[in-house]
């Protein structure tokens, strides 16, 4: 495998998809580990998080700012800043920024997924709103990302 270093400055602006309140930053492309993994760094608006959905990488989500609702097949839980969550590839999950204010955290995705091709487009079949479940699926099924149910509410409990 042949890596190289990259130096990711923090200066590009972010993908947006307003639909569901989110800015994401890819920091570390699949191209710098060789396709191991990427880094993003996601801000959430209050209340807003994505579709509940599962796909093949694994995550691991560290809460950098604010506090989140996460949903790992079916199990609800908060985490806040400084706490790590991992979700194993294939576990259905979601999560909604419980605060109101933005949110952040950083996401290790493996094995790496083209971040930035994946949100641009998805940004784009969420342009008017958040379609239905087979729309997203229809666009999901090339990513390998399987929709299960729309995104977590933030007056949702814990289980």
């Amino acid at each position: 495998m042949s890596v190289s270093f990259l130096h990711s400055p923090g200066t590009e602006p972010p993908i947006k998809v307003p639909a569901i309140g989110l800015d994401l930053f890819v920091r570390l492309p699949p191209a710098a580990s060789g396709g191991e993994f990427c880094f993003i760094e996601t801000v959430n608006a209050p209340g807003a998080g994505p579709p509940r959905h599962r796909h093949r990488e694994a995550e691991i989500f560290r809460v950098i700012e604010g506090r989140y609702l996460y949903e790992v097949d079916g199990r609800r839980f908060f985490a806040e800043a400084g706490d790590v969550v991992s979700i194993p590839g294939g576990a259905a999950h979601g999560f909604v920024n419980v605060t109101d204010a933005p949110a952040r955290q950083y996401i290790l995705i493996a094995p790496a997924l083209d971040a930035t091709a994946f949100f641009t487009e998805l940004s784009g079949i969420m342009r008017d709103g958040i379609p239905d479940r087979d729309a997203l699926n229809a666009f999901g099924a090339r990513w390998q990302v399987e929709f299960l149910g729309p995104p977590l509410n933030r007056n949702e409990q814990p289980t």
